[in-house]
């Protein structure tokens, strides 16, 4: 069995610069200002927009990003409705190829809940979900020994299981994805993959996601 983390990585996006000059573009016709673009006017008008809730303007433009988490987390990730996705499929990976390294993988518990491993609680509850998921594993492997196919072993993988997700959204919808998957009440590991996302944005495409801030 392999313990993993979750990661990000952006499949597609255009360069920073052309953004800004699409989105002014677009966003200067509902005022009809197109007389007022100039070479650095385009993130003023953008940060102004986005302040006054005009983010429609914003959909004109999609990033996609591939995600490495764990199944359940995905089962909340496809909730958001103004999307493409595309998931490593159960039904077809075999986990006991070469390919998988002849294991299961899964999403290590103990970092999305911040468990600290010298308190004897946590000590406790990471050991249990541990044993669970090397049992998983091992019946999983039994099934396919069994004659089963991955589509009928799959029914015994844990929501730990590590699955790799490429999500394609428009930047409003990104902003609507953070606002509600970085709120202190969202699950602790859609958080922490939001923020991963979220971090490498604000890094990449400012104007758009600065604003944006995690509530403790």
């Amino acid at each position: 069995m392999i313990l993993t983390k979750p990661a990000v990585e952006i499949i597609d996006m255009d360069e920073y610069p052309a953004i800004l000059k699409k989105i002014e573009k677009i966003g200067r016709v509902c005022y009809k200002s197109e007389d007022r673009i100039t070479e650095d006017s385009a993130e003023k008008f953008i940060a102004n927009i986005l302040k006054r809730g005009h983010e429609s303007v914003i959909e004109h433009e999609t990033v996609t990003v591939k995600v490495t988490c764990d199944r359940g987390v995905t089962h909340e990730i496809v909730r958001h409705r103004v999307a493409s996705y595309s998931q490593e499929s159960t039904r077809y990976c075999n986990y006991s190829k070469d390919k998988f390294q002849n294991q299961i993988s899964v999403i290590d518990l103990s970092t999305g809940f911040d468990y600290n491993m010298d308190d004897p609680a946590d000590q406790k509850k990471y050991q249990i979900w541990h044993d669970a998921m090397e049992a998983s594993e091992k019946y999983y492997f039994q099934m396919l020994e069994a004659g089963a196919s991955p589509q009928e072993a799959r029914s015994v993988l844990p929501n730990s299981l590590k699955t790799e997700l490429v999500m394609t959204m428009n930047l409003r919808e990104w902003r609507h994805f953070f606002r509600l998957r970085i709120d202190s009440g969202a699950h602790p590991q859609m958080r922490e993959l939001a923020m991963l996302i979220l971090d490498t944005f604000k890094e990449e495409l400012p104007v758009f996601f600065q604003d944006i801030a995690a509530l403790n």
